[in-house]
């Protein structure tokens, strides 16, 4: 759960009003990192789960003050990111502020000072007259209760459900077509499931450019370029139901955080099922299924689907529906969902699983994120949604934006069979090389990469929300819709930001329907097609002639470089026409149109072109994402207009800076220096030779990661220019709480 202060206040007095003192409340919001943290107490870290079992920590970077007339106290979230200072005078006084120096206090009346730890909590306890210690006051409250023995008896464990299932029920159903004994290769390679990934989206560049690096790597693959091709909405072509949901972005109030120097306070572990009462502290609150992560294995949900362990059933939902019902069918099955939804919670279940294992050329599969969010807000609004644990089984999600979304919209876990299977598969078609001794890799290691590559991605993006773990992200809903009817919106994922309408249920029905013709064709295409052999390929991110529109295409960029080169102002025009027919394709700028004013504004009246062209600024392109004759050129458009171009974070060449003989400035020097984490050709003279300097807050400019350098462009000049090592990749985490806004002006 992200901090929020309105809503912080209002759990914090309930959770008061119910019992609980105020340092204990808040240590139950606020919990210290406990997961990763081998030095730890056992008794405290027992306190902490269990508060886990009832509660997600209000995460985000954050400094909170309380007070309830007894006690007066701060403490710090657990990356303890904002500054806070404190002194304890003789003369009897506690001060605490974000700086030192707030309050002028004589040197002789200092007793003690210092500042609030990560998860530290600073507390006055008026009654007593006294400052409580922060260790004291943790080794209270976790020795109030037996917390540890309660986990013992009550917490349920993964591994103890797999194993109360005989090993043959945990064999999960293969899909496509099955090996059989003397079969060709092909058959049991990617070929022998065309069908299911044609069914649910899946394109080539899907299985090599997704899959196959973090199922090779254990890492998520690199790209240096944005996404240029259209909004989901405004497509041509068949698009996911996550395809309209973009990541909302940390803002400097309340910053991102470093998924990478953080890792000791992130937590993927999460408690699922049915939840207790906040009022009482008992046993049985901790009666909850523990999971590392929120993926599993094909085995791992087959055995929690045949469960039926110490009280805990788990009953299965089929999300698809028969085709004959068309496009009327999606909004139908979701209504049928949330009623068996609601009917299973009556009936005592404790797991539901959304499982789409039943489509088939008759039976048409439902977006899972559509499943989960119909049923998540459905109970929701009947008070119901903590009896129960909400699973995903689904062919569909594969990349860490689809588990990102489900989880962000209410999913526990999610199992992605499909993902799984083609990765078994593409080994069997040679696409992933033996190992050292010739031998393959095991099935079970290019998974626990691919997982482990996803879940790394996961809270890549949950940091850039400054969210340290799984649990306060999920169901949290930090996301925007562009291109969704409201009709969607309301019914699915009500209370997330959508200025702009667009598809409805009708027409996401439509394009399921379409994958389900491409996989299950109802007319038959001539042998050897590349409709029946061969998974699509309509060029997300590699342009094809006939794949999806991208507003950089060869023809645009031919006559970008025909201008540049030949000086041609008719190439230039040409390009121009081009961008500007492609950007009202793909963006909603490009929709936008001039009104016509009846009153014309003489010219004489407006301030002349030279002007208006000083305010103009480049984008922050660093030395290495672009080559030195685009970064060169940029900043000498700009000195020539007297507009100011921009670094980036990649420094700049000392000679760029160096003056001409005659003095004046050298036309190739950016106006515009810029800091990210005061790395990257960051030197004394690279900050003394700036007109301004701009302090980067995090990743995120453009669409996909953002800020990161892949190995291979770190070479030569680019390496010795950002004072690194030549084919090491970089990345630059945000600076956190050393925001401020700088400008320094030459005379």
């Amino acid at each position: 759960m992200v901090m929020n202060p309105g809503a912080f206040d209002n759990v914090l007095e309930l959770l008061i009003r119910s019992g609980r003192s105020l340092p204990e409340a808040v240590m139950m919001m606020i919990p210290e990192a406990w997961h990763n943290d081998i030095n730890m107490d056992p008794e405290r870290k027992a306190l902490y789960e269990y508060f886990s079992a009832l509660m997600e920590p209000w995460d985000g970077p954050a400094l909170v003050s309380f007070t309830d007339g007894r006690y007066l106290g701060a403490t710090l979230d657990r990356n303890g990111l904002r500054p806070g200072r404190f002194y304890v005078t003789y003369s009897g006084r506690v001060i605490m502020a974000s700086e030192v120096g707030v309050v002028d206090i004589p040197n002789e009346d200092v007793m003690r000072k210092g500042r609030l730890n990560p998860g530290m909590m600073l507390l006055v306890d008026f009654e007593n007259h006294c400052i409580v210690d922060d260790d004291a006051l943790k080794k209270q409250y976790s020795r109030a209760h037996p917390y540890g023995e309660w986990l013992n008896r009550q917490k349920i464990e993964l591994v103890d459900v797999i194993d109360s299932v005989p090993e043959t029920e945990r064999i999960g159903p293969r899909i496509g077509a099955l090996p059989q004994k003397n079969e060709n290769k092909e058959a049991v390679g990617i070929h022998g499931i065309l069908a299911p990934l044609k069914a649910f989206g899946y394109t080539l560049e899907t299985l090599e450019m997704l899959l196959l690096p973090m199922a090779k790597s254990g890492v998520e693959a690199l790209g240096s370029m944005g996404n240029d091709t259209p909004l989901a909405v405004m497509s041509n072509r068949e698009k996911l139901a996550y395809d309209y949901f973009k990541q909302m972005f940390a803002q400097v109030t309340n910053p991102p955080i470093d998924p990478i120097r953080e890792k000791i306070v992130t937590s993927m572990e999460c408690m699922i099922g049915p939840e207790g009462d906040l009022s009482e502290t008992t046993e049985h609150q901790c009666h909850r299924l523990k999971l590392e992560g929120p993926l599993l294995h094909i085995d791992e949900m087959e055995a929690i689907k045949k469960m039926n362990f110490r009280g805990w059933r788990s009953k299965v939902l089929d999300i698809t529906y028969p085709k004959k019902y068309g496009r009327k069918g999606l909004e139908q099955t979701l209504d049928k969902l949330c009623a068996q939804a609601r009917e299973a919670i009556h009936e005592g279940y404790t797991i539901l699983v959304l499982s789409d294992r039943g489509f088939s050329p008759d039976r048409v599969p439902v977006s899972p994120l559509l499943a989960v969010g119909a049923v998540h807000q459905h109970l929701v609004s009947n008070l119901e949604r903590t009896r129960i644990g909400l699973l995903v089984d689904s062919a569909e999600p594969r990349e860490v934006h689809h588990f990102c979304t489900l989880i962000g919209f209410g999913a526990d876990a999610i199992c992605p069979y499909l993902a799984i299977e083609a990765i078994w598969r593409l080994q069997i078609d040679g696409k992933i090389a033996l190992k050292d001794d010739g031998q393959p890799y095991p099935q079970e290691e290019l998974i626990n990469k691919y997982f482990y590559a996803s879940n790394y991605g996961i809270m890549k993006v949950l940091a850039k929300m400054g969210i340290s773990t799984l649990a306060s992200y999920k169901g949290a809903q930090i996301f925007e819709a562009l291109g969704l009817a409201s009709e969607v919106s309301s019914k699915c994922f009500e209370g997330t930001p959508n200025r702009v309408e667009g598809a409805t249920f009708e027409m996401l029905a439509q394009d399921a329907l379409d994958l389900h013709e491409l996989a299950f064709p109802s007319r038959t295409f001539p042998p050897g097609s590349a409709d029946t052999n061969a998974v699509p390929n309509p060029g997300d991110y590699h342009w094809k002639n006939d794949g999806e529109v991208h507003l950089n295409d060869p023809f645009s960029i031919a006559k970008l470089q025909e201008a540049a080169r030949l000086d041609s102002r008719e190439a230039y025009k040409e390009y121009s026409r081009r961008t500007q027919e492609l950007n009202k394709s793909c963006t909603l700028r490009g929709m936008l149109k001039f009104r016509e004013i009846p009153v014309r504004i003489p010219l004489d009246e407006v301030e002349p072109a030279s002007e208006i062209v000083k305010r103009f600024c480049t984008g922050a392109m660093s030395y290495g994402s672009i080559s030195w004759e685009a970064h060169t050129t940029l900043a000498k458009a700009m000195n020539i207009m007297r507009g100011k171009s921009n670094t980036g974070e990649g420094g700049e060449q000392p000679s760029r800076m160096e003056p001409l003989a005659d003095g004046s400035m050298n036309p190739m020097m950016s106006a515009i220096k810029q800091v990210a984490s005061g790395r990257f050709g960051v030197s004394i003279y690279y900050l003394t030779n700036s007109i301004e300097l701009q302090i980067k807050m995090a990743q995120g400019a453009k669409p996909g990661e953002g800020g990161e350098l892949p190995g291979h462009k770190v070479i030569g000049d680019i390496a010795v220019t950002r004072h690194s090592t030549a084919g090491v990749g970089l990345i630059s985490p945000p600076p956190h709480h050393d925001i401020f806004p700088l400008k320094i002006l030459h005379n």
